[in-house]
């Protein structure tokens, strides 16, 4: 066997790949062999096909795929230790296949799409702007209702409302609303009304009393096997059989109430053992605003930082391999579409080998644990639009780690830290050229983008 790369130019290379006849021939006698054993041809008993006729019928699709085989390995590993730096896949030329009827030797040729040299350069000679938003009432008004509700508490009521949160014991039951046999028993379990979709079994439990029974369908009103499996404290392994009615006996009705502001609820979320004022508070409140703020300040700057650095590096792609590559990866896409979208293709390909060479230049990494407090900030994120502002860390964890068992949520969420952890870097060694904006001149920077 014997394999070339021939450069074409700087960005693209041929690799040329000639396999021999020892290189197949006890593979291929091998796998026919296999087949004639496998065979079940009418007026042969099977195994006891001849030879000849195995071969006339199955011996260029053997040998096709034993050189497939072969090639797949030998171009894969060839690409590794050459240290080729390509870009996308190796795209094959076309092969006649007539060829394979009389030849001993073949040849394959992969077109391939080579990384360009380039090195990106970030200094203090680099203006790269820097919002610093300034905070106004309406602003701050948000900030305390957000926290009211964080450090808010539920109340004891008679009756269940809208937003009641509902404790008792779940208990599978059958056709005739008995105790199911060996049916599951959860004890003090709980159910937040406001959680439940559907209107029908949302409506049996509306306007009970403590004592009472409400009869539901649990399948109806929990979304998913992850809440049901919180919900009845078992494994979410063991939930795909879960289904039908339950009977929940109500111990108890609560409401979330937001905190009062007073000096308890100031100790709450700035901590300290003296009374803290109200104009103390407000000055705290400020403070912690700046630095939320100073998070959408560095969003805005990463997305102008990208910019830049896409505008400034100069290097080319290979670009007519690389729309080959993707029109040969997404069969669902067109030769139009993918012409239609290149621009922004570019511009992410780009950007993405700028800040790859910037992370290995600089020992850049992502974590295990970076990749966890990332999930865990969007779970938290996700809970509070849906106004889940007392959920624990334990319970935001849960279903962070759930959000990474998902090869690709896990993949996209390491991609924004390693984002985030360049442009910071990006942040750290350019002059920022700092300017002051309110609120509303800052999310009109966004308007101007699109």
């Amino acid at each position: 066997m014997n394999i070339t790369l021939e450069k074409v130019d700087e960005l693209n290379a041929v690799v040329k790949i000639t396999v021999e006849k020892p290189d197949y021939e006890e593979k291929v006698e091998s796998a026919l062999k296999q087949q004639r054993r496998n065979a079940q041809l009418k007026g042969f008993r099977p195994g006891m096909a001849p030879m000849g006729l195995i071969r006339k019928m199955y011996g260029k699709a053997v040998l096709i795929e034993e050189l497939n085989n072969i090639v797949s390995k030998k171009l894969s590993d060839y690409i590794t230790e050459e240290k080729l730096d390509i870009l996308g896949d190796p795209l094959p030329q076309e092969t006649d296949i007539d060829e394979f009827d009389n030849m001993a030797d073949f040849t394959f040729s992969f077109d391939l799409g080579l990384t360009p040299q380039f090195e990106p350069q970030f200094t203090k000679k680099i203006k790269i702007p820097y919002y610093i938003i300034t905070p106004d009432q309406k602003m701050k008004d948000g900030f305390i209702e957000n926290h009211r509700r964080r450090h808010g508490e539920f109340a004891e009521n008679e009756i269940v409302g809208e937003q009641s949160m509902i404790r008792g014991t779940a208990i599978a039951v059958n056709d005739a609303n008995e105790p199911a046999e060996d049916g599951i028993r959860a004890e003090n379990v709980s159910l937040l009304l406001s959680m439940v979709d559907d209107e029908t079994e949302k409506n049996l439990f509306l306007g009970r009393k403590a004592g009472e029974t409400v009869i539901f369908d649990i399948r109806k009103t929990l979304k998913n096997d992850t809440e049901i499996a919180s919900f009845l404290k078992i494994n979410k392994e063991d939930v795909a059989d879960v289904a039908g009615n339950f009977a929940m006996d109500i111990s108890s009705i609560s409401t979330f109430e937001p905190a009062a502001l007073d000096a308890e609820f100031f100790r709450k979320v700035y901590g300290g053992d003296a009374d803290m004022t109200e104009s103390e508070f407000m000055k705290k409140v400020e403070e912690e605003i700046a630095g939320n703020l100073r998070n959408e300040s560095d969003y805005r700057f990463r997305i102008d930082a990208i910019d830049y650095a896409v505008e400034k590096t100069k290097f080319d792609l290979p670009e007519e391999f690389l729309k080959r590559w993707l029109l040969a990866a997404n069969k669902n896409l067109t030769a139009e579409q993918i012409e239609k979208e290149f621009d922004s293709f570019r511009k992410d390909m780009k950007w993405q080998l700028i800040r790859n060479r910037l992370a290995s230049a600089n020992e850049i990494k992502v974590s295990e644990e970076d990749l966890m407090q990332e999930a865990m900030t969007i779970t938290r994120n996700q809970f509070m639009q849906y106004g889940l502002y007392y959920a624990t860390d334990e319970q935001v964890a849960g279903y962070a780690r759930e959000l990474l068992k998902k090869e690709e949520e896990a993949r996209k969420l390491a991609d924004r830290v390693l984002d985030t952890k360049v442009t910071d870097f990006i942040r750290d060694n350019v002059k920022l050229d700092e300017k002051k904006v309110s609120s509303e001149q800052f999310n009109k920077l966004f308007e101007e983008k699109k």
